[in-house]
């Protein structure tokens, strides 16, 4: 059995969490999300305001380790299901050549939605706090989010298994 390197992309609020969780049940794979990773280890030092550089640096540090979990488990012949962000397309470029240098199997995966779907999405799991909250994302968050956001280009959509929401 070969393992597969399934790597989710998309806006904020889009589904990408809810995707890979019912994704990983359905696969019997093992789903790896950094905002998980980043609650757990970083949430209750998580200054106010949310400073963006001490963000990026505990970011760094939980994909590192995603990536040393996620080649144990994919050496065991289980597949991999990754929601860790990869906003911009050099972050993807990345996992691409990853993929292609240990010559693992990769499925792109993009989920997305209307951005006013996934602003009153964000809203809601706010309040709500379910099973794909974790970490809050205000208004302003959600912004920025926005403006770094890259959506995949075409050449990066081929092959690729689009899931849209309304």
């Amino acid at each position: 059995m070969t393992a597969t390197l399934h790597v989710i992309v998309g806006p904020c609020g889009a589904g990408k969490t809810t995707y890979a969780h019912a994704f990983a049940r359905r696969e019997k794979a093992a789903a790896f999300i950094l905002d998980d990773w980043m609650a757990r280890l970083f949430g209750p030092d998580m200054p106010e305001p949310l400073e963006y550089a001490w963000m990026l640096e505990r970011v760094g540090r939980c994909e590192a380790q995603i990536w040393s979990a996620a080649a144990a488990v994919l050496a065991t012949g289980t597949s991999v299901i990754l929601d860790i962000g990869l906003m911009r397309k050099a972050d993807r470029d990345r996992v691409r050549e990853i993929a292609e240098a240990t010559e693992l199997p990769l499925q792109w995966h993009v989920v997305d939605a209307p951005q006013e779907v996934r602003r009153a999405r964000v809203a809601g799991r706010n309040v709500v706090r379910g099973e794909s909250f974790a970490i809050e994302v205000p208004p302003d968050m959600f912004d920025f989010i926005e403006g770094v956001y890259e959506p995949p280009a075409p050449d990066e959509l081929a092959g690729a298994v689009i899931s849209l929401s309304d």
